[in-house]
């Protein structure tokens, strides 16, 4: 059995005629009609019925023609990686990252991926880790770089590094010791990612650490950036959360003050793909940029275990 029998054998089996096959594959009718007889007598059965009306397919053809499909689909694919990797020269590439990205030193992943690659497109989705785990799962994206915990189903998950979570205000003092879950619960807050809202994993985890305690976080205003937070945090509007690299960032006002919490509390970045789907060369090359980056970024490397612990 050849890739050629099945690519002759499904064109006939969709057209219902091996003159439309031939017209298609841009061979012979009599070309087309040898590599399905080769192929029945492979398989030995008859694959088609002939009559003055066309082909009809038996039922051997029906129980063959999906894994045909898939024959045919496995090699173009794989020819498809060969070329891409011989060159990255077309292609698109699709990714997703974190809403916060910018802090991360991947604001200019698109740039160095294009100066590497011009030829090849790029889609790079920015949302919130929620919503970009969500167009993974969904196929809109092929990868994506989340904040952990999100919505794990269909998903494979490679946890690359984590980041501490700290408490910011322009009013508390620091001296005063580490924040407790009940102080966060008890405060006036201001919290980002308001389109995502407890589906941001910062938010979650912060929500289920009270619920533990049998508190609630109830914010006292909720809006769409983090910038946006901070600039009501500097006027000692509402006190907020953050991550220490946004902390760290230019643009944090100096007058806010951060503390950790008293059990200390992470974002943990990880890398999230579809269960079992193939990665175009281009998303492969993206990724290890993103990773590149996040090395140097400075963060603690975590693996698998340390960030279920």
């Amino acid at each position: 059995m050849t890739i050629t029998q099945l690519v002759a054998f499904l064109a006939a089996y969709r057209l219902g005629s091996f003159t439309a096959a031939a017209a298609e594959l841009v061979t012979t009718q009599a070309s087309i009609s040898e590599l399905v007889a080769r192929l029945e007598r492979e398989v030995g059965t008859r694959l088609f019925l002939r009559g003055r009306r066309g082909l009809s397919p038996t039922e051997a053809a029906t129980a063959l023609a999906r894994y045909a499909e898939l024959a045919v689909e496995a090699v173009d694919g794989g020819l498809d990686a060969v070329r891409s990797v011989t060159g990255l020269e077309t292609g698109t590439c699709t990714f997703g990252v974190l809403r916060n990205a910018a802090y991360y030193d991947l604001s200019d992943l698109v740039e160095r991926f294009h100066t590497l690659h011009p030829g090849v497109k790029v889609r790079l989705v920015g949302l919130n880790s929620a919503l970009v785990a969500d167009s993974v799962s969904s196929g809109e994206v092929e990868a994506g770089l989340v904040v952990l915990p999100v919505d794990e189903a269909g998903l494979d998950v490679r946890p690359l590094a984590r980041d501490e979570v700290v408490y910011a205000s322009a009013t508390r003092r620091p001296e005063d010791g580490p924040v407790t879950i009940d102080e966060v619960c008890a405060a006036k807050l201001v919290l980002y990612d308001a389109y995502a809202g407890w589906r941001d994993p910062t938010r979650r985890q912060v929500r289920d650490r009270a619920a533990l305690a049998g508190l609630s976080v109830d914010p006292a205003i909720e809006v769409e950036h983090v910038e946006t937070a901070l600039g009501l945090v500097s006027t000692g509007s509402a006190d907020t959360i953050v991550s220490r690299r946004v902390a760290q960032g230019a643009g944090f006002p100096s007058n806010i003050r951060v503390t950790p919490f008293e059990d200390p509390l992470y974002d943990t970045i990880a890398l999230v793909q579809r269960r079992g789907a193939h990665l175009s060369t281009a998303t492969r090359r993206i990724i290890e940029l993103a990773i590149a980056s996040l090395e140097s970024a400075d963060l603690s490397q975590v693996d698998a275990r340390s960030a279920q612990e």
